[in-house]
């Protein structure tokens, strides 16, 4: 007669891991609470008048709690900055490192700036940076360094390459890659004082820009 299979139990985490890990998750879910609660204050406020209590209030923490992630407010503003945008730069590069004709990379690059920066609060954490930099240079320059100089840097990268393929006719976008995303600054802009008496088309701006860029018989 054969044996039935024994059946091994499952080993059982331990209350002690248990209890760690929901630590972990309670830990890790306060600190995203207060990142939020830092963008919708640092957004309605501007980074001067934005209070450690007002961030704390509205993320539901004590202050001292702050405290026990971020060192001060300009190192929760750097870390918001951080959190937000750095995955975004990520794909950014990993866009620009793809053997593809330009203007189809430009295309993938609009719909990203559109759906991942123009249609969420990222758009937020840029024109902060906007109004908010030349008060604060230090803050500008800490996104220069995290953010800005990385995009530039791949942006060049794209059109050398481009170029040496001979996709582009002038090397004059190789000197000022800003030209590229330009469009993107003057939508946030935009949204932020006259979009109310004047919407814009922010997918239709970006792929114009391309086409003036580029040419229309690109596509």
């Amino acid at each position: 007669m054969t044996k039935a299979p024994r059946i091994r139990p499952k080993p059982q985490a331990s209350p002690q891991s248990t209890r760690g890990g929901g630590r972990a998750q309670k830990t890790a879910a306060r600190r995203e609470a207060i990142l939020a609660a830092a963008l919708d204050e640092f957004a309605a406020q501007g980074f001067a008048a934005t209070r450690l209590d007002d961030v704390a209030r509205r993320a539901g923490v004590a202050k001292g709690t702050i405290y026990l992630h971020f060192r001060d407010k300009e190192a929760l503003f750097q870390d918001l900055v951080r959190s937000v945008l750095s995955p975004l730069v990520g794909m950014l590069e990993t866009i620009a490192q793809t053997d593809a004709p330009l203007r189809s990379l430009a295309e993938r690059i609009v719909e990203v700036f559109v759906s991942e920066i123009y249609g969420t609060r990222r758009k937020d954490v840029i024109r902060l940076i906007i109004t908010e930099g030349p008060r604060f240079p230090k803050l500008a320059e800490f996104y220069y360094r995290e953010v800005l100089s990385r995009v530039i840097q791949a942006m060049r990268g794209l059109l050398r390459h481009a170029f040496e393929r001979g996709e582009l006719e002038s090397e004059a976008i190789l000197r000022f890659p800003q030209l590229l995303v330009a469009p993107g600054l003057v939508a946030i802009i935009w949204s932020g004082l006259f979009d109310r008496f004047e919407p814009l088309d922010v997918r239709a701006l970006m792929h114009a820009h391309l086409d003036l860029l580029f040419g229309k018989g690109t596509r």
